[in-house]
């Protein structure tokens, strides 16, 4: 949630800056809740002002055996007065409440200006395209399957057998292992979150047809961003214990609601896919250079296993609701012929700070966190960039790199069956 201050005291600011990322402020609508909300709570504050000093005057009366029947009725009808006033006063707060709710965040001063994801700056490319493999990994790797899956689930499901079960295992533990490495505390969390932690990252209430409801109060996790930013939500950090660096491995649950006919086939969009998250809480001074320091642990997982990729830094216009600043990271895929997203690594300023009630403590003195996470990585996308790029025809198999092969257990993966 953006800062109410900020919002009030250069609304026209504030306004600008959102059009950038494509939202229209409604100015008129904020004005005018904000002014009535200042005159009810002027009003409310009188009357109760008058209330403590009639109360005040009622006190003495008694003691000293006065008639009170008429200070009585007087403040018999303030009280009735100041229930009307604080009823109307709280559905202007709820509504205002509700709009700050809606309200993306603001982007970062030094994202570049643009209107979608056309506009996105590439600024690295990484490794060398070598695969000359034209097969997709739905026809490389019978293991994956998703006929099986649609009869279980539906479309959109997968069921990894054999072979490529082992393979994404060896890639969540060595995705966990390098993430521990680099200073990340492993945690194990529900795959479900409650209504107030998702509206503290920013998923409820605008998204919530982006989620699979699993009952009036639960819903299942969409990323483990939800679970672990949450786990401070409502709590003040000591600066000591700043940077906080945790992550964990989860499945993670979308509707896909806004993707009807896009990456039907295979893992590329699922309901249900793994990933491994990295969140971070740090201090508002250092969190621009704590997104790079995170998207640097990110890449690393692409480095090691030598995949070429390149490194997007998004523009106003393509930035997610609760982001200031956005860098995706997009591994080469051979059967597609080219990048697709498998990380994105974000900076949320103070904004999910504000909705969950995130601060440092330092001293005497409190201030709002700020938080940053990204995806390292996706793990079904990293394991169809890894069978489309590593699969060696002449052979019909599957090379693991160099880094993977403690955690697989061999060299490579051979195919039993043939689809050329």
């Amino acid at each position: 949630m953006i800062d109410i201050k900020q919002l009030r005291e250069d609304t026209e600011g504030v306004a600008k800056a959102l059009n950038t990322r494509g939202y229209e402020l409604n100015v008129e609508l904020f004005v005018d809740l904000d002014d009535k909300r200042k005159l009810l709570q002027i009003d409310t504050e009188q009357l109760q002002s008058q209330r403590k000093n009639l109360s005040n005057d009622f006190g003495k009366l008694k003691s000293q055996g006065k008639d009170t029947t008429d200070l009585k009725l007087h403040i018999d009808n303030i009280n009735g007065d100041l229930k009307i006033k604080d009823e109307a006063l709280q559905l202007i707060q709820n509504q205002l409440n509700d709009f700050l709710h809606d309200i993306p965040n603001i982007p970062n001063k030094n994202v570049p200006l643009g209107r979608d994801e056309s506009d996105n700056k590439v600024i690295e490319i990484s490794g060398n395209i070598t695969s000359s493999n034209e097969l997709d990994h739905l026809e490389i790797a019978s293991d994956i399957d998703i006929e099986l899956a649609s009869k279980l689930a539906g479309s959109r499901f997968v069921v990894l057998k054999g072979d490529m079960a082992k393979l994404q295992r060896a890639l969540i533990s060595f995705m966990l292992d390098i993430a521990i490495k680099n200073g990340y505390k492993e945690h194990y969390v529900p795959f479900m979150a409650n209504i107030d932690s998702l509206s503290g990252t920013g998923q409820l209430p605008k998204f919530e047809e982006d989620l699979f409801k699993a009952s009036d109060s639960l819903y299942l996790i969409p990323t483990a961003e939800v679970p672990l930013t949450n786990i401070f939500r409502d709590v003040v950090v000591s600066d000591k214990d700043i940077p906080v660096k945790l992550t964990s491995h989860t499945p993670c649950f979308r509707s896909e609601a806004g993707s009807y006919g896009r990456d039907t086939k295979g893992l590329i969009r699922q309901h249900q896919f793994e990933k491994v998250e990295l969140v971070q809480v740090v201090d508002p001074e250092t969190s621009l250079d704590a997104l790079e320091g995170l998207l640097k642990n990110a890449r690393e997982i692409l480095d090691l296993l030598e995949l070429p990729y390149q490194v997007i830094e998004l523009c106003t216009g393509d930035l997610g609701f609760s982001a200031s600043k956005t860098y995706d990271i997009e591994v080469w895929m051979p059967s597609q012929n080219k990048y697709r997203e498998i990380s994105s690594c974000s900076n949320f300023s103070d904004f999910q700070a504000r909705r969950a009630n995130i601060k440092i403590q330092s001293g005497s003195s409190k201030k709002l966190a700020h938080t940053i996470n990204g995806s390292a990585l996706a793990v079904g996308r990293t394991l169809v960039a890894l069978v489309e790029n590593n699969y060696n025809a002449n052979t019909n198999s599957i090379n693991i790199p160099e880094s993977l092969k403690g955690y697989y257990g061999a060299d490579s993966i051979k195919l039993w069956t043939f689809f050329i």
